[in-house]
């Protein structure tokens, strides 16, 4: 069958190559899934150049996230009910960008029929992400406010389309201004304009001071880090917190620790599978529903900007990092038989 690889980190254009290898076999406990589509996300680049939160052994398959149809169970009565079943399949090993994956039954969610195939490759990192931190984490109350930054991504999308449906505020940070109407035109009332690379850090203190006069936000979420999140820091309220949830910017944090003091502020680093995996059977399910009413109501829609097959990998990939791009970037792998 075939696989995208990599046997060295670096650049994914550069690194990545379409391979022949041998089809995996489901052993006990596991299911094998013919995949049909797999989202290439900035933790599958990260995971590429060696940045992620932990490093796969080498060679190794990349694609945390994708959906397929059970073929074949390695034993079991779930096995046997999942065989035939559209399936999220959530993989922190092998990787989904390949046209078949043996995985571990606990890591595939059968799927709703009445999402469309789009919406089930792209079913879950972003927007279980978006839903986790707003209402199981920060627990955001109606007429509160929530600044985060990388507004015009697809979680910070979802964010803003959750507060409006939950009925709390966001304030929407992003580093380019041809970024802030299509932001308003999907119900973004407040959008700011800021790079911490080049924008010196007043310019977002006195844009959040024209909506907030002198208050100041108590929740806030940032995947950035380094300067942008070091300059959120400064601007949090009484007791507020603030949740890490990317390192898009290599570079460390960089505040006084009075900023904290100052204000019984607090940070927190998340990560997706870590939440997830702390959850009971039935918080699980009771998750899946609710982010599968969600995609259905279009709260939390993915945009796809683009399709590749495998074998356009490079182009792929390079286009998911393209610089004002209208969606997510999905590798077509088999079609529905």
């Amino acid at each position: 069958m075939r696989a995208i690889r990599f046997e060295q980190f670096g650049e994914p254009a550069e690194v990545l190559k379409l391979c022949e290898i041998k089809e995996p076999v489901a052993r006990q406990g596991e299911v094998l899934v013919r995949m049909q589509a797999s989202p290439v996300n900035p933790s599958d680049l990260l995971n590429i150049r060696g940045n992620y939160a932990k490093r796969p052994d080498l060679p190794a398959t990349p694609g945390f996230e994708g959906v397929g149809i059970v073929e074949s169970s390695g034993g079991g009565w779930r096995g046997a009910l999942l065989k035939g079943r559209r399936v999220i399949v959530l993989n922190r090993h092998t990787g989904n960008w390949a046209e078949k994956v043996a995985i571990s039954k606990q890591f595939v969610i059968p799927v709703s029929s009445k999402l469309t195939l789009d919406e089930s490759a792209t079913f879950f990192v972003n927007p279980a992400t978006a839903y986790i931190l707003v209402r199981h984490i920060l627990r955001i109350p109606k007429n509160q406010w929530l600044l985060q930054t990388a507004a015009a991504s697809a979680v910070g999308k979802m964010v803003i389309r959750l507060g409006n449906y939950y009925g709390f505020h966001t304030l929407n940070v992003v580093r380019r201004h041809d970024q802030v109407q299509h932001l308003k035109k999907m119900g973004a009332r407040h959008v700011i304009v800021f790079n911490a690379k080049h924008d010196n850090e007043r310019i977002l203190i006195d844009q959040i001071r024209k909506i907030l006069g002198n208050t100041r936000p108590q929740y806030a979420i940032d995947p950035i880090g380094g300067q942008t999140a070091s300059s959120i820091v400064k601007l949090l309220g009484e007791r507020a917190k603030l949740i890490l949830y990317g390192s898009l910017d290599n570079a460390p944090l960089d505040f006084l620790a009075r900023e904290l003091i100052r204000n019984g502020g607090s940070i927190e680093g998340f990560w997706l599978a870590r939440q997830v995996e702390a959850l009971s059977l039935t918080a699980k399910i009771r998750l899946v529903l609710i982010l599968t009413k969600l995609i259905r109501k279009g709260v939390l829609h993915s945009e796809i900007a683009a399709r590749f097959p495998l074998d356009q990998i490079s182009q792929a990939v390079t286009e998911a990092e393209k610089t004002g791009k209208k969606g997510k970037v999905l590798l077509s792998i088999q079609q529905e038989r």
